[in-house]
């Protein structure tokens, strides 16, 4: 009885200091992320660019290199890094499994169709949608891969108005397979230059996006993040059980369907932009439901947090670790990731 209330104080003084230590470790990781880099930059040299950037002054070079470069980077990898965190977040209540992620639904292969499709046939079966798009072409097809596949894998899972989680897996296993196969016959087919670029693209990379590339996929996630903090509650009570949150008032079929848009929406969106980034969607959440609990209303906002912090202290890794030439983040966060989650299963069948 004592080492119950002991672990009940003990959660409660985290879930107290969950969202001013997330925020704080946010500030600290975007604050070395505007220092770090091929140039260093210091504490100084960043005050001073920002009274330059509001002065009529002509930019300096330092200046250049925040505001155009590693502001950017950084408002990307804070924003991709939160979504997956949600993201995850929503996949492990939607199917009551801590195991889950966004994998699941297909967006992530389907990102991969999308970019593989237009890296191996843009300047062939399709030259006038590259050349019509230019700069948009391959994040735009990966949203388009992403959306396209989630809506193959609900339409499957919707059968006369049953949304059910049991369809849904099988036949984002099936789906998913299926674009595993096309992938791999475009990448026999790709040459040599396609074969590299399409490489690293499927192992992630924040880096080459500016302000004309990253504000569309902001404004896509920052809907998906609000619509599914929306749904924090409902998934609460959702988490009793489908029967449970039904007779509480609860929609569970429309429920589902609006966590799987938002989800598919939020993802999508990053991994049109950063490529597929391994990890943070399964193991943010899952420590986070360790350290706090399962309560969606704050579980939600310190996945975020935590996944923005840890995909942009990932991005210092990727780009300073082997100065001049950078590291896929992906290949990061899996390093990072896989001892780090095999780290907390240990330490957690250790009290068992």
């Amino acid at each position: 009885m004592l080492e119950t209330i002991t672990f009940g104080d003990q959660q409660a003084s985290r879930q107290r200091l969950a969202i001013p230590l997330t925020i704080t470790l946010m500030l600290v990781t975007i604050i070395l992320a505007l220092m770090a880099g091929a140039i260093s930059i210091s504490l100084l040299d960043i005050t001073s660019s920002i009274f330059h950037f509001f002065s009529a002054t002509e930019p300096s070079f330092t200046t250049t290199v925040l505001l155009e470069i590693r502001l950017p980077r950084i408002v990307l990898s804070i924003a991709v890094g939160a979504a997956l965190g949600i993201c995850g977040a929503a996949m492990q209540a939607l199917f009551r499994n801590p195991l889950a992620d966004p994998g699941l639904i297909g967006v992530a292969g389907g990102g991969a169709l999308g970019a593989v499709i237009v890296i191996v046939l843009g300047n062939s079966l399709f030259s006038n949608f590259t050349q019509t798009i230019g700069l948009y072409a391959l994040p735009l097809g990966a949203m388009i891969g992403c959306l396209g596949v989630c809506a193959i894998i609900y339409k499957l899972s919707n059968r006369q108005g049953q949304f059910t989680i049991i369809t849904l897996l099988l036949a984002g296993i099936a789906v998913n397979a299926i674009v595993g196969s096309v992938i791999g016959v475009l990448t026999l087919i790709s040459d040599d230059s396609e074969l590299r670029e399409l490489t690293f693209w499927t192992m992630g990379n924040l880096g080459g996006n500016h302000w004309a590339l990253t504000l569309p996929v902001l404004a896509c996630i920052a809907i998906s993040l609000i619509g599914l903090y929306r749904l924090a509650k409902p998934l609460n009570l959702y988490l009793l059980g489908e029967a449970q949150a039904q007779h509480l008032g609860i929609a569970v079929a429309q429920l589902k369907k609006q966590v799987f848009f938002f989800t598919a929406l939020s993802v999508g969106a990053a991994v049109s932009i950063s490529g597929m980034i391994g990890f943070i969607g399964f193991v943010v959440p899952h420590l986070v439901r360790i350290l706090i609990g399962p309560d969606h209303r704050l579980l939600f906002p310190v996945s975020m947090l935590l996944g923005a912090s840890l995909l942009t202290l990932a991005d210092i890794i990727a780009r300073t670790v082997i100065i001049p030439a950078e590291l896929p983040i992906g290949l990061v966060t899996s390093a990072l990731g896989g001892p780090f989650f095999l780290a907390v299963l240990y330490k957690q069948s250790s009290y068992r």
